[in-house]
């Protein structure tokens, strides 16, 4: 496997991983996810839709027979990992820092995903 293979595996796996454990979060521990985000002005009722928004991206990312699906994954991550900077910077937490290395694993991932499709 060469090395643009490799980090982008990389890359998507790690991205993968922490979305699939936020979701994992988002469901099981509701009553914490609420409270962050009522503090971050967000309204609760997108929990759970958006628990399952970051599923199904992570199966968008992976599989690559609708590369239109998997571009449009890749679009709603980005705009949901800036959101959630924007909201964490705006609130003053100081809690933005998961949410820009999910971000910048992402743009790695995109990055990489269209140099190997150019292959």
């Amino acid at each position: 496997m060469n090395k643009l293979k490799t980090g982008y595996h990389l890359a998507t796996g790690l991205v993968s991983a922490m979305l699939l454990m936020g979701a994992g979060v988002y469901i099981l521990n509701y009553d914490m996810v609420a409270e962050m985000f009522v503090s971050l002005g967000y309204p609760t009722y997108v929990i759970y839709p958006l628990a399952i928004a970051k599923i199904l991206a992570v199966i968008a990312l992976w599989y690559k027979k609708y590369p239109m699906l998997t571009e449009w994954a890749y679009a709603g991550l980005f705009f949901v990992f800036l959101l959630a900077i924007s909201a964490h910077v705006n609130a003053g937490d100081g809690q933005f820092a998961g949410a820009l290395v999910a971000l910048l694993l992402l743009i790695t991932s995109y990055k990489l995903n269209l140099k190997l499709g150019k292959k």
